[in-house]
């Protein structure tokens, strides 16, 4: 076969079936050197699909320089070669390369005159495009990208769960819009977890979307790990399952619980796939850990298995179904007793979870219908948070951008928590208190310019709303002291942002609804003994903060 290939004589169909089979046999490399045998003396007008099937085998053996080169000489013989085009995209992405990735599917987009013509193709285009773009923070072309995918083809429901929560992060209203074949009964339907906390105050809902994501995101183990009658440690082993044992709002709040664990009575496990950001964060948390283990390379089933290889007693998921979740981790039982904390302010609906960690305002008898998992009730309030953080000295206004003598609302939450009620709201606020400015945070440029639009379509200058930029944490800590009031969202409260401003010292108003997530506040305020500034009502919170913004005695008070 190898002499056939260098007289420049073996059919293409038998350079094929030999390669595949070389692979079969494990023999990649002799696999390649066919390839390239055959391309350096064979001239075929079909020599751009071995150069294609050349640089997937450099690819699988880990030559992505290599493949790269053989996926673009595929792409100068056929430039309309769109699968050589979207496995370079593909391949530059794992090299780290994400603005080449970028460009090599939107040159499928530019340079593919017949596209028309191969619609699977054209829109695993522009999904490419679409969840590039969201990771790198390019909202609005990752937004216009699935819009254009969703026209092309509707049923993608995967899509649409991505295409609702981009609208939520850049504040486009209303979030659910039919366009082509994609209704808004779809776009609910699909609404993620995470964004349905946002997006509906009705528990019933947010527990269905909980449901429907286990439903098509979660595998049945085959057995139960964990023998149900426990073990029988002198000291109870304590494992917490998190990607986000970093620079993370997670690790934010729970850094200090980490030491504070009894040693003499308790033995603590990491259990984690966190990235490593080298953050002093990441390694005090770390450090506080008796057993640090990485999981990252592991299946969920060897994850499980590695977990259930420590005899754990107790499983606390730090990470319920935010992005990465590894439920099917819970669903092999590793430990006897597992719970949820802290990650996903809802229910999860994750098979092998037993227990929520809250407290009776958090998670009141009514609500328990709504959560698969049963309550464990904190005496004070289910979130916990770390006395060593540094808040750092107080800047000025002037150096902020905020004006002097305006009183300063604040709501640093992010921005797919802001609704169009809350913020019709804010805008009625700022009307009744005059010398007022409303103080945020914005994801992108674009968000930014649809608040502002929005504001002036309320009447409201939109000179009015100031945006705060990034900074260091003790600066982001010290900066809540320049404001006068946080005005909470609803459905989705602050939680780490609301605890943020009160140990700064900046009082909370909240409107707590009948949802987890919209009572986190609320359990933050009753805590620390201002449960007056806990509303029940838009009204009565709008009425709140109007009549605060404009006492300044009894704002110096709170």
């Amino acid at each position: 076969m190898f002499r056939q290939a260098e007289r420049g004589v073996l059919p293409l169909g038998e350079l094929f079936q030999g390669a595949q089979t070389l692979v079969e046999l494990g023999m990649q490399q002799e696999a390649i050197r066919l390839y390239a045998t055959w391309i350096e003396h064979t001239a075929s007008p079909a020599a751009y699909a071995a150069c294609f099937n050349l640089a997937v085998a450099r690819g699988n053996v880990g030559d992505d320089a290599g493949a790269a080169r053989d996926y673009l000489k595929a792409i100068e013989l056929a430039p309309g070669f769109v699968e050589a085009r979207l496995n370079l995209g593909t391949l530059y992405e794992r090299m780290n390369r994400p603005d080449d990735a970028l460009a090599a599917w939107q040159g499928i987009l530019a340079d593919i005159p017949d596209l028309a013509a191969k619609p699977a193709l054209h829109v695993q285009a522009l999904n490419n495009l679409g969840r590039l773009c969201e990771i790198r923070k390019r909202l609005p072309e990752a937004l216009d990208y699935l819009t254009r995918s969703l026209e092309l083809a509707p049923d993608q429901p995967k899509v649409i769960t991505h295409w609702v929560h981009l609208r939520q992060k850049l504040c486009v209203w209303p979030v659910y819009e039919a366009f082509g074949a994609v209704t808004v009964e779809e776009q609910r339907r699909h609404t993620s977890a995470l964004a349905m906390l946002g997006a509906s105050p009705d528990p019933a809902e947010q527990l269905a979307a909980s449901l429907n994501f286990v439903e098509r995101k979660v595998h049945a183990a085959p057995e139960q790990l964990a023998p149900p009658e426990g073990y029988a440690h002198r000291r109870i082993r304590i494992g917490y399952l998190s990607s986000d044992l970093c620079s993370h709002a997670v690790s934010i709040l729970t850094a200090e619980l980490y030491e504070l664990h009894d040693r003499a009575r308790v033995e603590v496990y990491a259990f984690s796939w966190s990235r490593e950001d080298n953050s002093p964060l990441r390694a005090r948390v770390v450090g506080a850990m008796d057993h640090y283990i990485r999981i990252d390379s592991m299946t969920d089933e060897e994850a499980a298995r590695c977990i259930r290889s420590h005899e754990i007693d107790i499983l606390v998921d730090l990470h319920g179904l935010t992005l990465g979740a590894r439920a099917d981790i819970l669903g092999w039982r590793p430990a006897p007793v597992q719970l949820t904390w802290l990650g996903f302010p809802g229910p999860t609906a994750v098979p092998g979870i037993d227990y929520v960690v809250a407290d009776d305002f958090v998670l009141p008898p009514a609500l328990e219908p709504h959560f698969t998992e049963r309550p464990l009730r904190m005496p004070h309030t289910f979130q916990i948070n770390d006395r060593r953080r540094a808040i750092g000295p107080t800047p000025t206004r002037a150096a902020n951008g905020l004006p002097e003598g305006a009183f300063v609302f604040c709501s640093f939450n992010s921005n797919f928590k802001v609704t169009p009620e809350v913020f019709d709201s804010w805008m009625r606020i700022l009307t009744q208190v005059p010398d007022s400015v409303l103080w945020m945070v914005a994801d992108s440029d674009a968000t930014r310019a649809n608040l502002v639009r929005e504001a002036e379509a309320r009447g409201v200058a939109g000179s009015r709303l100031l945006f705060a930029g990034r900074v260091a944490p003790a600066d982001y800590l010290a900066r809540f002291r320049l404001a006068d009031l946080f005005l909470d969202t609803n459905p989705f409260n602050g939680g780490t942002t609301a605890s943020d401003a009160l140990w700064a010292g900046l009082p909370v108003l909240t409107w707590a609804g009948q949802t987890f997530c919209s009572r986190m506040a609320g359990s933050l305020l009753c805590a620390v003994g201002l449960p007056e500034l806990v509303t029940h009502a838009l009204e009565d919170y709008e009425a709140l903060a109007i009549a605060l913004g404009n006492d300044r005695p009894r704002m110096d008070a709170l």
